[in-house]
């Protein structure tokens, strides 16, 4: 009976999650869907059938050329990630294993300042990368989406640092450890399953960032997220183009996270199971 019991709530709980995961995935698969049809057919209303046409794939690429932004989505995502990875590990290693009685405070601190508008320091920043000639560069957004992400990445390291014991680090230094070394060679690969979900997730946040990438890119840097945008006119949405654009914005991301799930899941539970 207890048997039959736990098959019911098996069958039960695996029912949920398909519907969960299917309730989440079904905005994407209507995109992909709409992506397929003609305008009239898109603006006619749900219809999951489509024409299965590439006609919207075609006026996209003719209209705007994908190569471009998307070599600046991959540039920016990756620089960021970076950087932000390059600060982030030294950082998170000091609160730690050094730790202070501010430790706390400082990483609220951090994680803060992601609560704040952003709307709020726009105009500042906008002059500010006006007058240093950042304004629409590679540079100026890959140094605003490593700032925007930083608390995030230092906050996730940190957690997984925590998780190291810190008998292994003390081990390195009685070995004659430099201070470089002992995060380079000793810490760093102990975390890479938490230093590889931290550089995914900051490559999918950088990625997905429009609210910066529109108001200081224009041309020359401008994201797959600005290439979207572009399919908004002053006529209306043109919903079977709009589609296929963001169909090819997000197709990468989606496959690097198709490819990297495993490792993602690891890390995100790194630290979870003693």
């Amino acid at each position: 009976m207890a048997r039959r019991v736990s098959t019911r709530h098996k069958v039960i709980a695996t029912f949920a999650a398909w519907l969960v995961a299917f309730v989440i995935f079904f905005p994407i698969l209507y995109m992909v869907i709409t992506s397929l049809k003609t305008e009239p057919e898109a603006i006619a209303g749900i219809n999951l059938i489509p024409s299965f046409t590439l006609e919207s794939y075609v006026a996209v690429q003719q209209q705007n050329d994908y190569f471009k932004p998307f070599m600046n989505s991959v540039v920016i995502a990756l620089g960021s990630t970076l950087v932000a990875l390059i600060i982030a590990i030294p950082a998170a290693w000091s609160m730690a294993f050094s730790p202070t009685k501010r430790t706390k405070d400082i990483l609220m601190w951090m994680l803060s300042t992601k609560m704040m508008p952003a709307v709020g320091v726009l105009v500042p920043l906008f002059i500010i990368f006006r007058d240093t000639g950042l304004l629409d560069t590679r540079i100026g957004l890959t140094m605003i989406l490593t700032l925007i992400n930083l608390p995030i990445v230092v906050w996730m390291l940190y957690t997984y640092f925590r998780e190291i014991p810190g008998e292994i680090l003390e081990a390195a230094r009685m070995d004659g450890a430099s201070l470089s070394g002992e995060i380079i060679y000793v810490l760093t690969p102990m975390a890479v399953p938490g230093i590889a979900s931290t550089m995914l997730l900051n490559i999918i946040l950088a990625w997905n960032e429009a609210f910066w990438t529109l108001r200081l890119a224009a041309a020359n840097a401008a994201p797959l997220t600005a290439f979207i945008a572009s399919f908004s006119s002053p006529q209306g949405l043109f919903w079977a183009k709009l589609s296929a654009a963001s169909t090819l914005a997000i197709a990468p991301i989606l496959i690097m996270g198709w490819f990297s799930q495993r490792q993602l899941v690891r890390g995100l539970t790194f630290g979870a199971v003693k």
